[in-house]
């Protein structure tokens, strides 16, 4: 009985697949290009198990307002014909494509799928492709001016704040030496008494005085 459940373990051993794990596949979310020029869209993936040899990648196109997918440059037909490139490196988990001569008409969602073999389940990852004349300001640009700008007004306001403190500062400081200084000359005239003042006798007979010596000189 043993030896019949150890070759049934065996059996069923050597007929179970090896089991595969998830493969996470990744793209950017949205680009932005120019009409007329070319753009590369990238993917990649992240995988438990070293690349594979047969590792491989696969890119389908969603216009926009549609539903139906077609393939992005399978034997090179459809609207990319003689448009797309498979510019990636599948030995280093690139699989990116570049789109050449951009019209209007490629708007739409690009989606890469990946497998690493035996690793061949995971959720495909995807790209939508936005076409215009000028590249508009994304809104992230804006969103960093405006901090830009209410950081600097900060800044400002800091610098503005600190300055009236060293003003206001000084000025108390320098008002607080004068009044020591005035004080200190109060104190020091204090310390040596009221100015003598003249006796009005004696002046009045110092003016006499001048007076009788002036007019004997004229007499000689």
């Amino acid at each position: 009985m043993l030896t019949f459940v150890a070759l049934a373990s065996v059996l069923l051993l050597g007929i179970v697949p090896e089991q595969t794990e998830a493969i996470a596949i990744y793209t950017g979310w949205e680009r932005h290009a120019l009409l007329g020029s070319d753009i590369r869209l990238s993917c990649s993936f992240f995988s438990w198990r070293f690349t594979s040899d047969d590792v491989t990648f696969s890119w389908t196109y969603r216009p926009d307002g549609s539903r139906d997918s077609i393939s992005a440059y399978v034997d090179n037909k459809g609207p990319f014909r003689d448009r797309v490139e498979f510019v990636g490196n599948p030995s280093k988990r690139d699989g990116s494509i570049l789109i050449k001569n951009l019209d209007y008409n490629d708007n739409g969602t690009f989606t890469c799928d990946a497998k690493n073999p035996p690793d061949i389940v995971g959720r495909p990852s995807s790209v939508r492709l936005l076409v215009f004349e000028t590249v508009p300001i994304q809104a992230g640009v804006i969103t960093g001016a405006i901090i830009g700008v209410v950081l600097g007004l900060l800044v400002l306001i800091v610098v503005i704040y600190y300055l009236m403190r060293f003003l206001v500062a000084r000025r108390v400081f320098s008002l607080s030496v004068s009044k020591h200084g005035k004080k200190k000359r109060e104190g020091s005239q204090a310390r040596q008494g009221p100015v003598p003042t003249a006796d009005p006798t004696k002046v009045k007979a110092a003016s006499s005085e001048k007076k009788k010596q002036e007019s004997r000189k004229d007499k000689k």
